[in-house]
């Protein structure tokens, strides 16, 4: 694509493109992505007011930056770093429409859903659990050790990594929706849509041992310890010399009490660790397909744990 404001003369009819300068201008209210956050759309005032500049070189008459506004006023929501890519392939696909290419409402929306939801997962670990709490880490020890340039390394190396993320991958989304819009009738905007999917939800199935906990606290059976593969406090010295011999014998491998419990959760473990927090995860999923309300869903979640809890199966 053309960095420059130009005007392509092609026979009759005059290509407009997006500039370097308007796309720019896009990124940066981008970053604005969730600043009228709401919820009945998520982010789609932020989104809507990300693409201004572009409607605004795109199209000329009220009628049609009327179209346009409406048009990116629908339900959008992921992670707002990762959104950049998304914004790149709709402004290739605002432009094409703009140049007569036959690219409808359902196409851009299309390419918005399909991509939103897998790139959300991505995000949080990339950035919210990698990058920032490691350019933390680095400011913090600076400044433990009352060096100043703690605090603004990582004020300038977070917003440098955050800023430059932003753009090349919007640039990148850009070059790729180009490809897109001139091959709607060959699959490659279902192959990007594929792509991104499958992405999510590879990140979604490292991430479900994470942030999904199922523990079942039944005692399977208890078996008593033969002498020396236990601590006998009795036997241990008085003081720091018995603490001592008690750290010593623990980390040898020796039980802290003469018996040894099995729980149902570490019988589970030792067959397929995550199993239950897979199996809850594929449940919840299968609801939603079902049309099942999240809200339904949270709270009988929220039930079963309480029941789980007052009869002392979780």
């Amino acid at each position: 694509m053309a960095d420059e404001n130009t005007n392509v003369q092609s026979g009759t009819a005059k290509k407009v493109s997006l500039d370097k300068k308007t796309r720019q201008s896009v990124m940066w209210r981008s970053a604005f992505l969730q600043g009228s956050w709401n919820y009945e759309r998520m982010q789609n005032g932020g989104w809507c007011y990300a693409m201004i500049p572009a409607i605004k070189k795109l199209y000329t008459t009220p009628e049609e930056r009327t179209a346009a506004l409406k048009r990116h006023m629908e339900f959008f929501n992921t992670h707002p770093y990762v959104a950049a890519p998304i914004i790149g392939v709709t402004l290739a696909l605002e432009e094409e429409r703009a140049n007569g290419a036959p690219v409808d409402d359902t196409a851009i929306q299309g390419v918005k859903v399909g991509m939103m939801g897998p790139l959300a997962g991505v995000g949080d670990p990339v950035f919210w659990f990698t990058v920032r709490p490691l350019l933390a880490a680095m400011g913090a020890s600076l400044a433990m050790s009352g060096n100043i340039l703690g605090p603004i390394l990582f004020f300038v190396l977070w917003n440098v990594i955050r800023i430059a993320f932003l753009w090349y991958t919007q640039e990148f989304g850009y070059e790729a929706g180009t490809r897109i819009a001139s091959d709607l009738s060959g699959g490659m905007l279902q192959k990007v849509t594929k792509g991104a999917s499958i992405l999510g939800m590879f990140v979604l199935g490292a991430l479900i041992e994470r942030w999904v906990n199922v523990t079942f606290t039944p005692v399977v059976s208890t078996v008593k310890l033969s002498e020396g593969a236990y601590i006998d406090w009795d036997k241990l010295p008085a003081g720091a010399e018995g603490i001592k011999q008690a750290l010593l014998d623990q980390a040898a491998g020796m039980s802290l009490t003469d018996t040894k419990v099995t729980t149902l959760q570490e019988n589970l473990n030792s067959l397929i660790p995550g199993l239950v927090p897979l199996l809850l995860t594929l449940f919840c999923c299968w609801l939603l397909k079902k049309k099942v309300s999240p809200i339904v869903i949270i709270i009988g979640l929220f039930a079963v744990g309480i029941i789980g809890h007052l009869i002392h199966l979780l």
